[in-house]
């Protein structure tokens, strides 16, 4: 019973999740996507994308991951990707993990804190996946959102491209060849500068 109420309270305390507003907004809305929204759609979004990873992957850890990588923003915030990630912020990050898996029996926080490692590290063909999946709904929402997020951060052409590029097309070259061509689109409307 102990271990069924440390779990209880870790689906309230990651509730918090849906507070955490982040950078662009859902495709046809005015309002801010939050970090659990996120969350939801990168993890269907690997799943329908799971045949085009570069590397054989097993879809259901990269989902795990995907739903457990952003956690560490109830306490740290959501900042936009491409300004530089601080020690201090990840350090806020990663003691959110260990705070809010500590309430979780052990088996399954040894389990998810190493899963958040394994993103976090983005070294194994899982982690490689997930990140490259990751990046691919903010790019959606600034294409099809008048590049809101990539004009409010003067964000340029050149940052989008390099940085997406060699995170997506690590996961999947594939799915990074066909976005590309919708962001050389985006250049072309005037959305990304």
């Amino acid at each position: 019973m102990e271990e069924i109420k440390g779990i209880l309270e870790f689906m309230v305390e990651i509730e918090k999740l849906k507070s955490v507003s982040r950078q662009t907004k859902p495709v046809g809305l005015s309002r801010y996507e939050n970090s659990a929204e996120h969350s939801w759609h990168v993890c269907l979004s690997a799943l329908m994308l799971k045949d085009y990873a570069n590397e054989t992957i097993d879809i259901t850890r990269v989902m795990k991951m995907l739903l457990i990588h952003d956690l560490g923003e109830i306490d740290a915030g959501d900042t936009i990707i491409y300004s530089s990630e601080t020690d201090e912020n990840k350090l806020k990050e990663q003691n959110c993990i260990a705070r809010l898996f500590k309430s979780l029996p052990n088996t399954i926080s040894d389990e998810y804190i190493q899963l958040w490692v394994d993103f976090e590290k983005g070294e194994s063909s899982d982690a490689i996946f997930a990140k490259a999946i990751d990046r691919v709904p903010p790019l959606l929402h600034n294409i099809h959102g008048d590049g809101h997020s990539w004009k409010k951060h003067n964000i340029s052409k050149d940052k989008v491209l390099t940085f997406n590029g060699e995170r997506i097309s690590k996961g999947s070259e594939k799915l990074w060849h066909e976005l590309e061509v919708q962001l050389e689109e985006a250049v072309e409307s005037g959305l990304l500068k």
